[in-house]
């Protein structure tokens, strides 16, 4: 942990002030650590997570995991490893089963992973786990980099941004516990601090977008509850899943299962004229027992409620020394689980540069990339959660769903059938998961191809410039992604001779200060993947250039570190 001053009025000076302790917060706090960049991380809660929130992190998210040496055991967190990951849907949970995914467990996952090809090429698969354990691993992490200082139960209280000086940000830190107060100096402030962020409001940002859809379910207004009830399984006489979703007339809603041993996150949409906000245990049990088709005892361990139908982006990333990310950016119906994903790719994408930035590898203009790269992803995952959303929540759940007749029986037909095609629109969704693009970013050197079309059930990979490398398995076992740097990678594939000659890269690496490392593979088949012998793969792994020669290194590498002029570099494929 990084050493502070033992006065209380002594002014505390770190590179980057991080307001937000969730995935968000924590996961820019490992990028940052990593990179031996000073960050304090403040949140006012106590600790990490109690209520599960989030329960999917995506395979994308798990690459990244992967890449920072802890994806094993966030995959060791959650579900036991044999534990069915399916989502199915029912009239009630004791009723009638209409529809069902399929899924492998977190051992399967494992197993089955380098014997995928296609969409699923990746060097993990998702996991469905609560974000409550992927936040205590996170954290664990984060607290072993001497950069970082880790306080929960701190609130920030206030801040301003001189926009001039070594460290611009002047912000008051509060010690939730105590009332104790310390000033702080920061070079940057992040805003990692949730749907209500006082940081953007602080900024006077706006939200884009749309609110307030009303659907059947999964818009409007939700009642939410973190209950404790092992006899779940015992009543229940369908197979194990991971989700369980309800669609009857009377009530709708799903549990995720938290731990596999009796702990469910339920959620559950609220009717016209009834007040949520008062309810308590006895109406989480009531409202329980609506969805499962029969009371059972359980414990209510947290009641509360959430306002559905968001697809919301901020009109602004950043101003002046401040930028926000995660939920304080882009607010999400959680359909397709991507809030909690986008957000650690925000992280992700802003922590390379502002440790090359305070590192000076790179001018502050390159941070305006941030903006320029993650809004647009933000406006297309918040429009594929919409588009999740009013798949099954405009679904009409009529009232013979539940009859015993002939009638009903068609009824459960048609709805499990329309249900099976909506499970694997909102599930299965590799294209959203590695499909997402930089195309527009003054950062990527574009080579004249294009990519294929962004679809959200299928994906195609592909080495075109602005996005996630192709994935393949080495014959050693390795995923190839294992081989790249920790910062900026050169893939040099097929046989080495004249036409692939590195050198100019390594020497304009050296003469930019770039952290450049080339690796080389004579595989025929990675060549043939890559459709070029040259790759640049930036810190968060995204390619940002291939080509068949090193004579524009130079210039490659310096617009796509932040410190070239667009369009100076000639085209890879002239």
């Amino acid at each position: 942990m990084l050493t502070v001053a033992a006065t209380p009025q002594e002014t505390l000076t770190v590179d980057v002030l991080i307001a937000g302790g969730g995935p968000c917060g924590l996961m820019l706090a490992n990028e940052l650590g990593q990179r031996g960049i000073r960050c304090l991380m403040v949140d006012p809660k106590p600790g990490t997570a109690f209520n599960p929130q989030a329960n999917a992190t995506q395979a994308r998210t798990m690459e990244h995991f992967r890449r920072l040496g802890f994806a094993h055991e966030i995959r060791a967190e959650g579900l036991p490893p044999d534990h069915p990951s399916d989502i199915a849907y029912f009239t009630r949970f004791t009723a009638h089963e209409l529809a069902r995914l399929r899924l492998p467990t977190a051992a399967q996952a494992v197993a089955s992973v380098k014997g995928l090809s296609g969409s699923w090429s990746a060097a993990e698969l998702p996991h469905r786990v609560s974000q409550k354990y992927v936040e205590v691993v996170l954290r664990r992490h984060a607290g072993k980099w001497p950069a970082c200082d880790i306080r929960y139960g701190w609130a920030l209280d206030g801040f301003e941004d001189r926009s001039d000086g070594d460290h611009p940000i002047q912000a008051t830190i509060r010690c939730v516990s105590t009332g104790e107060s310390w000033p702080v100096q920061a070079r940057y402030l992040v805003g990692a601090d949730g749907p209500r962020s006082p940081v953007r409001q602080a900024l006077g940002i706006g939200w884009g977008g749309s609110s307030g859809v009303k659907r059947q379910f999964m818009g409007g207004t939700m009642f939410a509850a973190y209950v404790r009830a092992p006899a779940f399984y015992t009543a229940m006489p369908h197979d194990r899943a991971w989700m369980y979703v309800a669609v009857n007339a009377q009530r709708r809603g799903f549990i995720a299962t938290v731990d596999g041993c009796g702990e469910f996150a339920f959620h559950a949409a609220v009717q016209d004229g009834e007040d949520a906000e008062s309810w308590t245990a006895a109406d989480a049990r009531r409202i329980f027992a609506e969805v499962m088709g029969c009371e059972i005892p359980m414990e209510v361990l947290s009641v509360g409620t959430w306002l559905a139908g968001h697809a919301l982006v901020a009109q602004r990333f950043q101003q002046g020394h401040v930028f926000i990310a995660g939920d304080a950016a882009h607010l999400f119906t959680p359909t397709g689980g991507l809030g909690y994903n986008t957000a650690v790719e925000d992280a992700v994408n802003l922590g390379w540069k502002l440790a090359s930035v305070i590192r000076a590898q790179a001018p502050p203009e390159l941070l305006a990339s941030y903006e320029l790269e993650r809004k647009p992803l933000a406006e297309r995952n918040t429009a594929y959660a919409r588009q999740f959303a009013d798949s099954v929540g405009l679904l009409e759940a009529t009232p013979q769903l539940d009859d015993d007749s002939l009638a009903g029986a068609a009824e459960r037909l048609r709805v499990g059938q329309y249900l099976d095609q909506h499970v694997r629109l909102e599930f299965n969704i590799p294209g959203v998961t590695f499909g997402g693009r930089y195309d527009a970013s003054p950062l990527i050197v574009h080579d004249g191809t294009l990519a294929p079309p962004d679809a959200a059930n299928s994906y195609t990979p592909t080495a075109s410039p602005g996005g996630r490398p192709p994935h393949a398995w080495l014959a050693d076992g390795r995923s190839l992604f294992d081989t790249f740097h920790t910062e900026w990678t050169l893939l040099q594939l097929g046989v080495v001779g004249a036409a692939s000659d590195v050198q100019a890269f390594i020497d304009a690496a050296s003469a930019l200060t770039i952290d450049l490392k080339v690796v080389a593979h004579s595989a025929p088949e990675l060549h043939a993947l890559y459709e070029a012998p040259l790759a640049l793969i930036r810190p968060d792994q995204i390619i940002a250039w291939r080509g068949h020669d090193a004579l524009d290194a130079a210039a490659v590498l310096a617009q796509a570190s932040g410190r070239g002029v667009p369009g100076q570099s000639r085209s890879a494929a002239a």
